[in-house]
């Protein structure tokens, strides 16, 4: 009979050892709209391979890269809501939302790595307040390459986009769409390939990283480096996910979302480079803007900026300033 009392003990024990193991390793979602192999996502594959490393394995993280989890509109909500404990979003697709989220999408107020990352230290503050009052933590974030306009044809001035189908991500770059005449088509990067092949889109203002990672160079033939604005990706957290975590694992989670932001603007400027060369390589034409292009989207930036300023309010106002001090 004691034998038979401690067999149970014993068993009840080893039971609750188990269960507790089996607690100890948290499982977390990360969801992002972009291809494995956009250098965002392999940063944040690195960041998930350094957590689970520097947790002892007490946090895994299963990255769902090229919106199969989420698409990028659905994101922000869904790590709100817990679907997914970590997410990656493009900031300026929620400035409807809350206007300083599109702050680093106003053409040429930010035109260089610099002066985006000088953006960042002023935007930062107010994005960690926002995304805290929305149950969020901002991780890091990290700019996208320089912005430069696609084109079919030629163009020596915005009168030359007059007309043309133009791929929108982003308040923004559908505004820019309407200041210089063209036609604002909403496609998500994921869909961009076959919007192009299919005659939807014929134009877009983005990234030489996106340009390759969607091919351009196979219905594009122009890209104007305007250098126009830098928008960042911003990697977010829910913060109940985030609080049930152990001291040690919290203090992983921060330590590798700081490595990955240092590492994520120097691939930037990496791709940068490479993804121009790129492109020539595949037979675009890689060009710089004329002098009238270059000063009619200067009065795009600037009326841009002016209507920005005056939705964004006080809020804005004191980050344009803390930004150009």
């Amino acid at each position: 009979m004691k034998r038979r009392v401690f067999s149970a003990i014993a068993v009840a024990v080893l039971g609750t050892v188990g269960f507790s193991s089996a607690q100890a390793q948290a499982k977390w979602d990360f969801a992002t709209a972009y291809p494995a192999t956009n250098f965002h996502t392999e940063n944040i594959a690195q960041f998930a391979k350094d957590v689970e490393s520097a947790s002892g394995g007490k946090l895994k993280i299963t990255v769902h890269s090229n919106a199969s989890l989420f698409k990028a509109p659905e994101i922000k909500r869904a790590v709100q809501g817990a679907q997914a404990q970590l997410g990656e979003i493009l900031l300026v697709n929620f400035q409807n939302e809350w206007q300083l989220y599109g702050v680093d999408g106003i053409p040429f107020l930010a035109d260089s790595y610099d002066s985006a990352m000088k953006l960042y230290k002023a935007q930062k503050p107010f994005l960690e307040k926002k995304l805290g009052e929305q149950g969020m933590m901002l991780l890091y974030s990290v700019a996208w390459p320089t912005q430069g306009i696609y084109t079919k044809k030629p163009i020596n001035s915005a009168a030359d986009l007059k007309g043309v189908k133009w791929r929108a991500y982003s308040p923004a770059t559908a505004r820019i769409a309407e200041l210089v005449g063209a036609q604002p088509v909403t496609v998500q990067a994921a869909e961009f390939s076959q919007a192009l092949a299919t005659g939807v889109v014929e134009s877009t203002m983005t990234s030489g990283a996106t340009g390759v990672d969607s091919k351009l160079y196979e219905h594009l033939k122009y890209y104007y480096d305007t250098q126009a604005w830098l928008p960042k990706n911003a990697v977010i957290m829910n913060k109940k996910a985030f609080d049930a975590l152990d001291k040690p694992t919290q203090d992983a989670v921060f330590k590798a979302a700081a490595d990955a932001e240092t590492r994520g603007w120097a691939a930037s400027r990496r791709v940068n480079d490479d993804t121009l060369a790129k492109l020539k390589a595949e037979g675009m034409q890689v060009l710089p803007p004329s002098t009238q292009l270059k000063s009619d989207m200067n009065k795009v930036g600037e009326t841009m900026l002016k209507e920005w300023l005056d939705k964004a309010g006080p809020e804005g106002k004191a980050l344009v300033d803390a930004y150009r001090k």
